[in-house]
């Protein structure tokens, strides 16, 4: 027995299904009120130049490009700073010569990037983290294993780098 009767409720038709927040249905309006008309989502309309209402000449498709890039910084700084902290231990056990220096030099890095991690908003602060990227390999100085790391990190910072230009332009 199908359709609906009183243990199953009427049949949901398209029309009355809501849509998911951010998606547009055809003869939808933009805040704005114009017409969205039957565009697929993520697509700009003819003329529009892919910028958002609030960024001109932005295409990246983000609602917010400059936390994004900001929360990329900090989130590699971070990583970096946690890495940093929890190879000390296994590069003292099975590195061999892992001095006081440098166990100094690599916590003295890791606090480093976490405060850059948190001043990343900062323009200045994206400088200051290729600078922790160099003094890292400069650390390898001290034992090969921080210069591995510094090898590591810096091209990861390279493409942070990359990303930040790409999409703020």
């Amino acid at each position: 027995m199908t359709g609906p009767g009183p243990d199953r409720p009427d049949p949901v038709t398209p029309g009355d299904r809501s849509s998911p927040p951010g998606t547009t249905r055809p003869g939808d309006t933009r805040p704005g009120g114009a017409p969205t008309g039957d565009l697929p989502s993520g697509e700009a309309p003819a003329g529009d130049g892919g910028a958002s209402a609030g960024h001109p000449g932005r295409r990246s498709g983000l609602r917010n490009p400059e936390a994004a890039v900001r929360g990329l910084g900090a989130g590699t700084l971070g990583l970096e700073a946690l890495v940093l902290l929890l190879a000390i231990q296994p590069i003292r056990v099975v590195g061999g010569d892992f001095g006081g220096a440098a166990i100094a030099a690599t916590v003295a890095l890791a606090v480093a990037a976490v405060l850059l991690a948190g001043l990343i908003r900062r323009r200045w602060a994206w400088s200051a983290g290729t600078v922790l990227q160099g003094l890292l390999l400069l650390a390898g100085l001290l034992h090969w294993s921080l210069f591995g790391l510094g090898v590591i990190f810096a091209l990861v910072w390279a493409y942070a780098l990359h990303v930040r230009r790409v999409i703020l332009g």
